[in-house]
Parts: structure tokens; sequence; C-alpha cells
């Protein structure tokens, strides 16, 4: 696509185009933070007007039955369950994916403890999300058992890490930063060739990539849903264990919703079968609801599709910001090679958060990532190619003007 009215012919043959009315997007703003947040599905203003003002205004807490939000959690895993390659009753929405990373870590350690409790190794890379780390570090100061934390600096180091003294993998399937993406299948039977048990993040992949956890053979997974399903600000995340693992023992955050019957208000905890017994404490009812808009929009998708488009946006991005932005210090850091290329794309620059800033100031929305990342978010249901190309128009002439270079865009926000 050389030219701008190329890239607006593409878009009149694009099969995902009718899904860009579905959603709420600002005029005179070319979104592609969707990777952080994703845009707000037009249903969701209803939706939220029929929770608040119905089912709680007028249906209180009879809603927890006449609503049907007791299932919620449930019914909205099976309809998530559908992008990720699992089966119905394998997945909830609950809790935040730090929460469900805590808890798949402490059942995978439980496995291993009790098969092999020499294993005392936890594997992730370095430039994994850092609340994924974090929480790691947590559960090792918790256990105070002598776990340890191996870090990778590479994929290509990734089977010589895994060794017989490591119990867990902990991978984001999507690196945030570079957009690299592994072979889920490959590397997790590279981890069980080892007896090692894998665990993804789904963060960056669901609903931009396609994911197939059964065929994979994975064995837990968690994901956020306010990224490219539209869930909104701060949406519920999920968890999927697989079938052959979730009814060893009870996750450690046994809170009386992961009981088999919670309204018997036993005193004793006997969790629920199933993947239910995942679940925490009383569900956050509102925001929940709002997670369904986004997911009905993306079942409308074929997930072909949408990896075709976000490869060809993603190769129409880079070749553009190449050729349109020569001789600026700008280094592209994602790969370039589609079988390890995520939905986002991420160049360095020197003064990568003045340059973003004044991206924004104009209208394009990106986000920034230390250091000195320029990220820029490809959603396949509501970016077009013109979109990408007025976008790197825009960043060009920032580029070349050195509009950047401004008191207000080196000042510091507390969120980038």
């Amino acid at each position: 696509m050389q030219t701008r009215e190329s890239c607006l012919h593409a878009d009149r043959q694009d099969p995902l185009a009718r899904l860009k009315p579905l959603f709420s997007l600002p005029p005179g703003v070319i979104y592609l933070d969707g990777n952080s947040l994703g845009a707000m599905p037009k249903t969701a203003h209803a939706r939220s007007t029929q929770v608040i003002a119905q089912e709680w205004g007028v249906g209180l807490i009879r809603s927890w039955n006449a609503a049907n939000w007791f299932d919620l959690p449930s019914r909205l895993g099976n309809k998530l369950g559908r992008l990720i390659g699992a089966g119905d009753d394998e997945v909830v929405v609950t809790d935040t994916t730090s929460l469900n990373i805590f808890k798949s870590l402490a059942a995978a350690l439980r496995i291993q403890q009790r098969a092999h409790p020499e294993r005392r190794v936890i594997v992730s890379e370095r430039d994994n999300f850092p609340t994924d780390l974090y929480m790691i570090q947590g559960m090792i100061d918790l256990l105070q058992q002598g776990y340890a934390l191996r870090l990778i600096d590479s994929p290509a180091r990734l089977e010589q890490a895994v060794g017989e003294d490591v119990a867990v993998l902990l991978l984001s399937h999507v690196n945030y930063r570079t957009g690299h993406m592994h072979d889920m299948a490959a590397v997790t039977s590279a981890a069980h060739r080892h007896g090692v048990l894998a665990i993804w993040d789904l963060a960056h992949s669901v609903g931009a990539v396609p994911v197939d956890l059964a065929g994979a053979q994975a064995d837990f997974a968690v994901g956020c849903t306010y990224k490219y399903l539209n869930g909104g600000p701060g949406a519920p995340a999920f968890i999927w264990v697989a079938p052959r693992h979730r009814d060893q023992f009870w996750q450690p955050l046994s809170g009386w919703w992961g009981h088999s019957r919670p309204f018997d208000m036993a005193a004793d905890y006997r969790p629920a079968g199933g993947i239910r017994r995942y679940l925490c404490g009383t569900q956050p009812v509102v925001s929940m609801a709002l997670v369904e808009c986004g997911l009905d929009i993306a079942l409308e998708a074929d997930m072909a599709q949408v990896r075709e488009k976000s490869l060809a946006l993603t190769d129409l991005l880079i070749a553009l910001v190449q050729a349109r932005c020569q001789g600026h210090p700008l280094t592209l850091i994602t790969p370039r090679d589609h079988g390890v290329r995520g939905s986002h794309v991420s160049f360095s620059h020197p003064q990568g958060f003045a340059v973003m800033q004044a991206l924004i100031a104009r209208g394009v929305i990106g986000d920034y990532r230390e250091p000195n990342l320029l990220r820029f978010g490809i959603t396949p249901l509501y970016l077009g190619f013109a979109d990408v190309w007025d976008a790197v128009e825009i960043l060009k002439d920032i580029l070349d003007t050195g509009n950047w270079d401004q008191p207000a865009f080196h000042q510091r926000t507390p969120v980038t």
C-alpha cells in the first residue's frame, strides 16, 4: 500500500470493517492503545444502565437470582473459552490477572510438591510483565521453602533454563514490550518433556491472535478482558485450568464464592467441583456485566481474519515508519517474522516519552513503556489501513518539525 488511496481501498474490502461501527470512538482520534485499554462497545452504555437502573435499582438483591448474577463468572467464561480453545465450564471470569496468577502458581506448585518435591525453581522471562514477576517473588517469600526464580533474557535460552530442578514455567504468550509471541504448543511440549508445568499469561494475545490451550496441552492460563476484548477499565480477568488438574485440590484463596454450596454458610470450606473452585469472593457484577459487550463483538469475528488483518496492519505500520521516518533514531524491536509477532509494534526512540505525548496531543493515542519505547497496539476490530497511514504521517511531521521537544511533552504523568 503505497498511497493513502490504496489504504482506503483495502479498508473497503475488509471483511471486519462491519464491526468498527459497533465501537464508540471519538472523532479525530486514531486509537492505537487497545493493547492497554480497548475501546468502548456502543452496547456498554445501555447495558450499564440496565444493570444499575433496573437489575440493581429495581431488582435489588433479587437480581442475584432473577437476573442470574450468580452465574455470570461461568456464563462469561464459556463465551471467552471459545476464543482460547477451551471447552464449556473450563473458564471463569473473575478477580484480576495478578490474583489469578497467584492462584494458578499456587496450584501448579502444589501439584509439583506432591509429585516432585525436589523441584524448587520457577522460570520466567526477565522481560515478562512486571506483575507476573512480582507475584512469583511474593509466592517465594510466602512459602519460605527454598524456592528460587530463574529469569531468561531470550526465548532462545528457554529450553536450557527448563531443567530437572524446575517446577513451573510462567510466560506471557505475547511479550508486552516487544510484541514477541511464543509458540505455545512447542514451548509447552518442551516444558512437559522436563516434567515442568506451564502457566500462560494471555493478556496481550486473547482477542488478537489465535489461542488454542487444549491443542497446546497447556496446564494453566490467565488473562485480562480490558485490552483486546474491550471489557472496560479494570474489568475482571479470567482463569483457565486444564481439566486434568483442576479438581486435585482447592486453590489457596478459598473464599466463599468458590464453595460447593456457599449459601449453606458452613464453617468448613468444601470446594466446588470444576473451575468454579477458582472463584474467591463476591463478584463485581456491574463491571462483569460490561465484559459481555466486548465478548459478543469478539465472537462475531472470524479469528483467522482477525489474525490476517493484524499481520497486514502491523506490516504496514513497520513499512511506513521505516520508509517515511528515515533519518530519525527509531529502532524497531518487534519481530518481523509473522510466526513470532503479536498484535502490537514497538519502536525505541531516545525521547520516546515526549514523542508519544506529542502524538497523543495530535490525536494519535499509543502508549509509552520504559525504556524509551513507543508502543502501538493494533486492534483489527476497529482499526483500518488508512488509520495506520494517517498515524505515521502525523508521527513523521512530529519528528521532522521537532514538535515533540516542548516542555509539556517532557512532563511525566502517573500513568504512561
